[in-house]
C-alpha cells in the first residue's frame, strides 16, 4: 500500500541527469509534434507511384485546384465566367509555346504547364494565326510555282481562308470534345484512369498546333521533298506532346484500348498535317487553254465565200 510520501508531488531533475542515470530510457516531448520523415512515406508507396504523382498530380494539388476552381466559379451567362478562360499573361503563353515546340521527354504537358491555369487565349490565337498563315502561304506557293508561265494568271484564292478556318477550328474543338467524352466514359469503366477536363484537352491541342505556323511559312519553298520533310518533322514534335500527355491517362486501361486510343490521336493529327499540305500546297494546277473555235463560212451574194476571223 502506498504511503503518504509516495503520493506527494516530487521534483524531478533535468532530463540530462535522468538520461545519464538510465541511457536506455525513451523521452517524449509534448511540446513538439511527432513528424514522420518524408523518406519513410516514400518507402511505403508502391514502386512507380512517385512518377505517377508527378505526372498526374497528387491529392494536395487536386485540393489546390478545387479551391482555385471555387474561387473562379461564376454563372456561365456572365462575362466573368468567360473572362477566366483568358486570364493568362504573356509569359505563361510563351512558356507554353516553348513547351509545345521543345517537349521534354517523360514530362506531361498538362501537369507541367496547363493544370495550374488552363486558358483559351493561346489556342484561339494560335489557330487564327495558323489559318491565315496556311491560306497566304498556299497562295504564294501557287504563285511561285507557276511564275514565268505565259498562260498563267495569278488570281488570289480567298476561299482557302474559309476552308482553312473550318478545318483548323473543327479539329481543335471537335477532336478534344470526342477525346474528353471517351476519357469520361472509360473513367466510369476503369477507376484508375485519370480524366482531363475539356478545357485542358483543348489547351493541349491548341498549343500543339503552334509548330505548324513556321512550318507553313517554310512550305512556300517550291520543293516537294523539302515540304514533306518539314511536315514529318513538325508532326513528330507536336505528336510527341500529345502522346506524352494522354498516354499516362490511358495506360492503366486495357492494353489494346490504350494503344488504340493513342494511335487514333496520332492518326487524326497526321491526317490534318497531310491534308493541309496536299490541299493548300501540292494541289495540281491545270492549264486550261482557250478552245479553238472554227471560223464560220458565210456565203456572199456574188457567189464567193467570206471567212470571218473569230476571236
Amino acid at each position: 500500500m502506498a504511503t503518504a510520501d509516495d503520493l506527494k508531488f516530487q521534483e524531478f531533475d533535468d532530463a540530462a541527469n535522468l538520461l545519464a542515470a538510465n541511457p536506455d530510457a525513451t523521452t517524449i516531448s509534448i511540446d513538439e509534434p511527432v513528424e514522420i520523415p518524408k523518406n519513410q512515406h516514400s518507402h511505403l508507396q508502391e514502386p512507380g507511384r512517385e512518377e505517377d504523382d508527378e505526372l498526374l498530380g497528387t491529392d494536395d494539388s487536386d485540393k489546390t485546384e478545387l479551391l482555385a476552381g471555387q474561387k473562379k466559379s461564376a454563372p456561365f451567362w456572365t462575362f466573368e465566367y468567360y473572362q477566366t478562360f483568358f486570364d493568362v499573361d504573356t509569359y505563361q503563353v510563351l512558356d507554353r509555346i516553348k513547351g509545345s515546340v521543345f517537349p521534354v521527354p517523360g514530362k506531361n504537358f498538362v501537369r507541367l504547364y496547363i493544370r495550374s491555369n488552363p486558358d483559351l487565349y493561346g489556342p484561339f490565337w494560335i489557330c487564327a494565326t495558323l489559318v491565315f498563315t496556311i491560306a497566304v502561304s498556299g497562295n504564294l506557293s501557287n504563285f511561285f510555282i507557276h511564275l514565268g508561265k505565259p498562260t498563267y494568271h495569278y488570281v488570289p484564292e480567298f476561299r482557302k481562308v474559309s476552308i482553312a478556318a473550318t478545318t483548323i477550328y473543327a479539329y481543335a474543338w471537335l477532336v478534344p470534345l470526342a477525346l474528353w467524352g471517351f476519357l469520361m466514359w472509360r473513367n466510369s469503366k476503369v477507376m484508375n484512369i485519370v480524366s482531363y477536363s475539356f478545357l485542358e484537352i483543348v489547351c493541349v491541342y491548341g498549343y500543339s498546333l503552334f509548330v505548324y505556323i513556321p512550318t507553313a511559312i517554310l512550305w512556300i519553298i517550291p520543293q516537294k521533298v523539302v515540304r514533306w520533310v518539314l511536315m514529318v518533322f513538325s508532326l513528330c514534335l507536336s505528336g510527341s506532346v500529345l502522346v506524352m500527355t494522354f498516354w499516362p491517362a490511358v495506360r492503366d486501361d486495357n492494353r489494346r484500348v490504350a494503344v488504340a486510343t493513342v494511335a487514333t490521336i496520332l492518326l487524326l493529327h497526321a491526317l490534318l498535317a497531310v491534308g493541309c499540305l496536299a490541299y493548300f500546297f501540292d494541289a495540281p494546277e491545270l492549264d486550261i487553254s482557250a478552245p479553238v473555235i472554227p471560223a464560220p463560212i458565210i456565203p456572199a451574194h456574188n457567189g464567193t465565200t467570206v471567212i470571218t476571223k473569230s476571236h
